[in-house]
């Protein structure tokens, strides 16, 4: 067997990234910066390196009370134009470093509003932010607006993708606690999207089983799946290791219905106890259309390529395998399909090729 691919070669792989959080991949050096600047004073450490650590180990705790105080912390520095101008554009640029050659960030607008930035206002930073970060850099990076699902404000944030979907924001997302805040509460911001033929995905089966999936496909109608693990809980797998599939992991499976995987992210949670356990395993090998992606960089001290890396030692995967993930997500992507043609064939096949070739 052909050695695996190391964290290094991984990262001059063309990746494409799907589900990322824009308040979960800031650099401490930023927050602690942007902390200074905007007069935030409740960080718990200004030593970079510190809060670095902090971030990680709050994230680590198993407590969910915790883990949400992490972006207390980064949404509060977010507040001004010139900071989320500064936050986009170092996370393209970060992204870039990494080898991904498209991404789709999202964040909710309606949580940066409270130093009196008006929704318009948060969203034409970020665009700027992405634009100068991704200049010459070999990436493009469109953004999802997310709602919500507890607030109320989802129809506003819909009618604000669809009005910037020509000059930067790729689709719309809900996020949040997921039990008792189900996806059909924001139906009319479903229908309405989907009126207006435009895409969206939906956080649903991470910290919630089968019903939020199902509600998400079949009453929201969900381009994708944010996460979607719990899809896990519709196979029953034999002794032999034979899989059955109920109906609805078979119609998602069928249907190609995109689950937008983050496995370290997954751990946190609770969702999955470890990467060799964790569900992608069993999805790849029955061919659900899988992706790989981060979640939140920071709090999971992580990257694309970290990522694969991870999987790579737990599953044995080479570079067919991260191509097929790639292409995946490139396939299921927010784009117009010749832009995502044009990628795979002009960026990412010559890419692994070339990878594959000089082993």
């Amino acid at each position: 067997m052909s050695q695996l691919p190391t964290l290094e070669e991984i990262r001059r792989a063309p990746k494409v990234l799907l589900h990322d959080h824009l308040d979960g991949g800031l650099r401490p050096e930023t927050i602690v910066d942007l902390a200074r600047e905007t007069g935030y004073d409740k960080l718990p450490t200004t030593d970079p390196g510190s809060l670095r650590t902090w971030f990680q180990e709050a994230s680590d705790s198993g407590s969910l009370e915790r883990y949400l105080e992490t972006f207390d912390h980064t949404v509060g520095v977010m507040q001004t134009r010139e900071s989320l101008i500064r936050v986009a554009a170092e996370c393209a640029e970060d992204l870039a470093a990494d080898g991904v050659v498209y991404a789709e960030v999202r964040y909710a607008p309606e949580q940066h509003t409270s130093a009196g930035l008006s929704l318009e206002e948060v969203i034409e930073a970020v665009l700027e932010g992405f634009r100068i970060g991704s200049e010459g850099r070999g990436i493009r990076v469109g953004t999802l607006l997310t709602a919500m699902r507890h607030q109320a404000r989802s129809m506003e944030i819909a009618e604000l993708a669809v009005r910037y979907r020509d000059v930067g924001v790729a689709g719309f997302d809900i996020a949040g606690a997921e039990a008792g805040y189900p996806p059909t509460r924001h139906l009319d911001a479903f229908e309405y999207l989907q009126r207006e033929n435009a895409h969206f995905t939906i956080h649903a089966g991470e910290a919630f089983g089968l019903p939020s999936i199902w509600q998400a496909i079949q009453w929201c109608g969900a381009d994708r799946l944010g996460h979607g693990v719990r899809i896990i809980d519709d196979i029953a797998v034999s002794a032999n290791g034979e899989a059955k599939l109920g109906r609805l992991a078979a119609y998602v499976r069928d249907k190609r219905i995109p689950l937008e995987m983050c496995p370290t992210s997954n751990l946190q949670t609770g969702a999955a106890p470890s990467i060799a356990e964790h569900p992608i395993g069993l999805l790849r090998r029955l061919n659900f259309r899988v992706t790989v992606n981060t979640d939140n960089r920071l709090m999971s001290a992580t990257t694309v390529s970290e990522e694969f890396a991870k999987l790579s030692e737990a599953f044995g995967y080479g570079w067919d395998d991260m191509q097929w993930f790639t292409i995946n997500a490139m396939k299921s992507a927010f784009l117009p399909f010749d832009e995502r043609l044009a990628l795979i064939n002009g960026v990412i096949k010559p890419g692994f090729a070339q990878l594959k070739w000089q082993g």
